[in-house]
């Protein structure tokens, strides 16, 4: 009996993992609530707590909140749409990151990036950024409160 119970735990544990389910609205008061919550859910000065906006299998919106600055970022197949809801912070872009490692098999993450191009991001802009591209938030000026898209891009195969 218990190798029958052991072997159905198995076999569950080896389901994917169900899709969330389709949320295909967020009102601008459901925007704000989010805002309330990821202020309200970080802990220890985490520089950054994600919401989930909206869904539809294999997209997500999500809201960020970053209130400090954090890891530098590359998303080797995925492009990464910002729209700055609020606040106000500089991000770099492209560059090489600075102690890279990797996190899962299709990201990086680094302590910084050297090089790249900084630019000053407020309310109100929208920022694309490439698939295998260097991106973070090196200073933030006042809370930035994003939402965000990542896209899968895949590359074309060499010929």
């Amino acid at each position: 009996m218990f190798s029958l119970l052991f072997l159905a735990g198995l076999a569950a544990a080896q389901q994917p993992a169900t899709p969330p389910a389709p949320k295909t609205f967020s009102s601008a008061a459901d925007v704000q609530d989010l805002i309330a919550k990821a202020k309200a859910d970080r802990k220890d000065n985490a520089p950054l707590v994600i919401e989930r906006m909206l869904s539809l299998s294999p997209y997500s919106a999500n809201l960020e909140y970053r209130a400090s600055v954090g890891t530098a970022s590359i998303h080797e197949t995925d492009a990464e749409v910002f729209y700055v809801i609020d606040g106000a912070a500089t991000m770099v872009t492209g560059g090489k990151l600075k102690d890279e490692k990797r996190t899962n098999p299709a990201n990086l993450t680094g302590s910084a990036i050297e090089g790249g191009m900084s630019r000053n991001v407020a309310k109100g802009d929208f920022i694309i950024v490439p698939e295998n591209t260097a991106h973070w938030f090196s200073a933030i000026a006042s809370p930035l409160v994003l939402m965000t898209l990542h896209v899968p891009h895949p590359v074309p195969a060499a010929k």
